[in-house]
């Protein structure tokens, strides 16, 4: 087994443990409908959310949204969140809902929005953007071991490199956060695979 969990990656190496997660991106709210998914065998429903910084019709991203947090709750599986400029939306969305698991992917927030999502008991990804915003760096910082992912996205770093960053940042070693990350998939993955 890998001793590295890649939460979210749009380019699977096999290498690693990487979750397959289905859905429709809010980008194609327009476009697609999740009679045209086949969720059988998701371990994870997403990426789904809501993006406002996109052209795609607010109403129409908030009702395919919340079309796919119903089919995660009674298939009880983990969501893996995009979330851009829509954290307030997203936030009181959620509440209605019974989850098993919400992962903000590639969160980019600040250490208020970090810590109210983490307050709901809710997980944030970290990856290659982080590194480009001092907020989320201190997001990071603040972010409880015990709710922290890891994630590769699109981008073309590895995701050894991003755990090293990490554990850099958290003041931590490799194993120390290997562990934590492992222990966090365990809990709300196990019982999928």
């Amino acid at each position: 087994m890998s001793l590295y969990i890649d939460i979210h990656t749009h380019h699977p190496s096999g290498l690693h443990i990487e979750p397959e997660a289905k859905g429709i991106h809010p980008w194609e709210a327009e476009k697609g409908s999740i009679n045209d998914v086949d969720f059988s065998q998701a371990q994870a429903i997403g990426e789904i959310g809501l993006d406002y910084a996109c052209e795609v019709d607010k109403e129409r991203q908030i009702d395919l949204f919340e079309k796919q947090l119903q089919l995660a709750q009674e298939l009880q599986v983990p969501v893996v969140l995009h979330c851009v400029k829509a954290f307030e939306d997203v936030m009181k969305i959620l509440e209605k809902y019974t989850l098993r698991a919400v992962i903000f992917h590639g969160f980019i927030g600040s250490k208020e929005q970090a810590q109210r999502a983490i307050k709901k008991g809710y997980y944030l990804s970290f990856g290659d953007r982080t590194w480009l915003s001092t907020k989320t760096i201190e997001a990071l910082r603040n972010t409880p071991l015990e709710q922290i992912f890891i994630e590769t996205d699109e981008a073309d770093t590895t995701i050894d490199k991003q755990y090293l960053e990490v554990a850099r940042v958290k003041g931590i070693l490799l194993n120390e956060l290997q562990q934590h990350i492992l222990d966090n998939y365990n809990r709300i993955f196990a019982q999928h695979e």
